[in-house]
């Protein structure tokens, strides 16, 4: 079989670290090949070699039968490589239409001079290319984070119009802030590009790799490990496959327990925030885990940022064990034992330059005797260390910057720096399993459990219905700012995910 793209002894070190290890690897033409492996497995370093956005230290990168070299994503670009980031690659103060054509020739731009009108009907077709419509002229810094999204696959998908040979389109967790809905308009892309592009899917959620896929590789610590065609492999074997055992059995919430009774540790009470949410009602008590489900504009996320004091509140009133309080900031928030964890772990939830441990004891320092960035070791050091290993944080030393972990290994560090919390009473968790491959979600999964049965209240937005369905004691369901449904698991009636999405759209 003619190959498009090969990858033959490819290796990448950063510092002692080696990220990629004599990968050899065939991507045939026409062909979607889905890529899985436990974070920190080298997946993304891979896209990123592939992308022009780092250089390997040994081995080729073969294009039609060509060596060549891929030194820039401009470089990338003109052999008709894009690729759509996890952690996406837009500039926030420019608008829709200039960071769709960015680094790309288009003759609405010349000499320096943008042809406006020209400009943003060219970035709305390339948008109606996905079924999306969105204001070109919009900052990117004003969308939310799944449309820019949609503008990052618009940017991508903008490659076919500049080369004469099949573009190859590098997908690096795209669904992970997509609705169900927007998932199948993009499945149908890939499958509108499909035989006519080459295709590398990454993604945590089994199920979509198996459904989208031709072919399956699973990288484990920098290495290829297996290679499965889709129709020859199930998700129990793939798990077992990227993991190392096989999964255990679902572990449901303790739905009959006593911590669903007595008083409500919190209760909101017609909570409204601008165009966000109106008349919000709901009450957690401890040690419950309440879920919320909502697709992109629902209002669950903003619910969640205003009870944290980071969304403006309107009207309401919010009370913790009977207290009235105003959190009107999160340091307020804090002080009155409510956690949040954000979606957007990067911009809002961590300090890129900053190493793990400092990014771990950075807002409960102060509760292990911390005074400044210099780490105590007698206090927060062991406290810091004894969550890593628990969440499982795959790392080099605990003294690295933490943009230098893979995504998921940074989002569990920012689940850490919560649970190290004394006095903490509630954490709202906003998709905490993001970026998450399935065991580490399974191991994030124990571990809220096991904080909810130690008495800490949760509420969490999450990512797919059925984890929802998995781990909730309630579910609350938002559409256009409202809440829609009320489902209480607790008493034995769990719902279908139908009816749970039937109450969403």
């Amino acid at each position: 079989m003619t190959c498009s793209l090969v990858l033959k002894g490819v290796r990448k070190t950063y510092g002692s670290v080696v990220a990629l290890e004599g990968i050899d690897l065939e991507i045939p033409a026409g062909q979607v090949l889905g890529l899985i492996g436990q974070n920190g497995s080298g997946k993304s370093t891979l896209l990123k070699l592939l992308a022009g956005l780092a250089a390997p230290d040994e081995g080729q990168i073969i294009l039609d039968g060509k060596s060549i070299t891929l030194d820039s994503a401009a470089t990338a670009a003109s052999y008709g490589i894009g690729m759509v980031h996890q952690e996406q690659s837009l500039i926030p103060n420019l608008t829709v239409a200039e960071n769709i054509f960015l680094d790309k020739p288009h003759p609405s731009k010349k000499g320096g001079v943008y042809r406006w009108a020209a400009l943003n009907a060219a970035a709305a077709e390339q948008l109606r290319k996905i079924s999306v419509e969105l204001p070109t002229r919009a900052l990117v810094e004003d969308l939310r984070f799944a449309e820019r999204q949609q503008v990052e696959l618009a940017k991508v998908l903008a490659i076919e119009e500049l080369v004469d040979r099949p573009p190859i389109i590098l997908f690096d967790e795209p669904t992970s802030v997509l609705t169900p809905e927007e998932i199948k308009l993009l499945f149908k892309q890939i499958n509108r590009l499909r035989g006519s592009a080459t295709i590398v899917f990454v993604s945590h959620r089994l199920e979509e790799v198996l459904e989208i896929s031709d072919r399956i590789v699973v990288m484990t610590d920098g290495r290829k490990v297996a290679e499965r065609d889709s129709n020859a492999v199930d998700r129990a074997e793939l798990y077992e496959l990227m993991v190392g055992r096989q999964r255990a059995p679902n572990v449901e919430a303790d739905r009959t327990s006593v911590r669903a009774e007595g008083k409500p540790l919190l209760v909101v009470e017609r909570l409204g925030g601008g165009q966000h949410f109106r008349n919000v009602n709901f009450e957690v008590r401890r040690g419950e885990i309440l879920g919320i489900a909502g697709v992109l504009g629902s209002g669950a996320e903003e619910v969640c940022r205003a009870v944290f004091g980071a969304e403006r509140i309107d009207t309401g009133r919010i009370a913790i064990e009977g207290k009235a309080v105003i959190p009107g900031s999160p340091r307020n928030a804090v002080r009155e034992g409510i956690g949040y964890l954000p979606a957007d772990r990067r911009a809002e939830g961590m300090l890129p330059s900053r190493s793990l441990f400092e990014n771990a004891v950075l807002t409960f320092g102060p509760d292990y005797g911390w005074r400044s960035l210099i780490l105590r070791r007698s206090s927060e050091r062991p406290a810091a260390l004894d969550w890593m290993r628990r969440l499982k944080v795959k790392m080099q030393t605990p003294h690295a910057p933490i943009s230098s972990l893979s995504g998921g290994n940074q989002q569990k560090t920012v689940l850490a720096k919560w649970l190290l919390a004394k006095h903490l009473k509630v954490l709202f968790l906003d998709h905490p399993s993001r970026g998450l491959d399935p065991g580490a979600r399974d191991d994030l999964f124990a571990v809220i459990r096991e904080q909810a049965e130690k008495g800490l209240s949760i509420v969490f937005v999450g990512d797919t219905i059925s984890e929802l369905l998995e781990l909730s004691d309630r579910i609350l369901v938002m559409r256009d700012g409202e809440i829609t449904a009320h489902f209480d698991l607790a008493s034995g009636a769990i719902p279908k995910e139908e009816e749970v999405v039937a109450a969403m759209v």
